[in-house]
């Protein structure tokens, strides 16, 4: 079984062999689909006149600032438009999809950050109020699996619950990681538009887990999400995590056999 996760601008940009390959992989494998969509959120965010925030961590992760407004939208946005256009899509082309947020039967639960430590614009170290985020605590893999068992396709996006009931923003590689953990699949993989971690502009085609951790504080903000992911996800148990270019032909199976693709494994 295999977590697949899709940026949201990743999806315009698929090569045309990606839903026959998906088709492919969720009949004989089993497949799990979480998505993003950050980029579509911000353009609705500017849209509507509400300023996107961004904030960074004190290892470097950039990530969206969500207040209780920019939740809202990033529920509407993430699991409404973009959601349902890609279980549309995997419909058209013979795939039985399902779309649903974490906040469905909780398939995502996760606690509200109360403070953010970050850096702030002269540089230091500030604590500031959580906002609408969340740190996954549960996922609730039975319902996945007796949906997998019905021969659906699960298409989450990364809209967590809480305690108190509040919509919260997760990351989606995370997301991915906690839900591909959660389920017992063998394998997550993260879809994006590069051929996966790149260094001095090589590809790098294989780390353990111990290098993923210790090489991961050197990697830009974007990669390093996914590096972390994939060692999270393979500290839940995930044999596998793999990097891989959305706009190359086959790109899931070609990632599955390691060609064209970053692979993270166990020592």
């Amino acid at each position: 079984m295999i977590t697949i996760k899709i940026g949201g601008s990743v999806v315009d940009n698929l090569h045309p062999s990606t839903l026959a390959d998906i088709k492919k992989v969720a009949e004989t494998e089993g497949l799990i689909i979480v998505h993003g969509g950050g980029k579509e959120v911000t353009k609705v965010c500017e849209q509507l006149g509400k300023e996107p925030k961004f904030v960074t961590s004190p290892s470097g992760i950039k990530s969206r600032y969500t207040d209780k407004e920019t939740a809202e939208i990033f529920t509407m946005v993430i699991s409404g438009r973009i959601n349902k256009s890609i279980v549309q899509m995997l419909q058209k082309n013979g795939i039985n999809a399902i779309g649903l947020t974490g906040v469905d039967a909780k398939i995502i639960q996760a606690e509200r950050k109360k403070t953010l430590l970050i850096i702030n614009e002269k540089g230091r170290k500030q604590a500031i109020d959580g906002g609408y985020t969340g740190k996954i605590t549960k996922v609730n893999s039975d319902l996945i699996k007796l949906l997998l068992k019905q021969g659906l396709t699960p298409v989450i996006s990364p809209i967590a619950i809480s305690e108190e009931s509040d919509f919260l923003n997760v990351d989606g590689d995370r997301a991915a990681a906690y839900v591909a953990g959660s389920v017992g699949c063998d394998k997550v993989l993260f879809i994006t538009n590069v051929d996966g971690l790149l260094m001095d502009d090589k590809l790098v085609t294989k780390l353990t887990l111990a290098e993923a951790k210790e090489i991961r504080p050197k990697i830009g903000p974007g990669m390093e999400k996914k590096i972390l992911a994939s060692t999270e996800a393979l500290d839940m148990g995930v044999k596998e995590a793999l990097i891989a270019n959305g706009q190359r032909e086959n790109p899931i199976s070609s990632a599955i056999s390691h060609d064209n693709c970053t692979v993270i494994k166990h020592d």
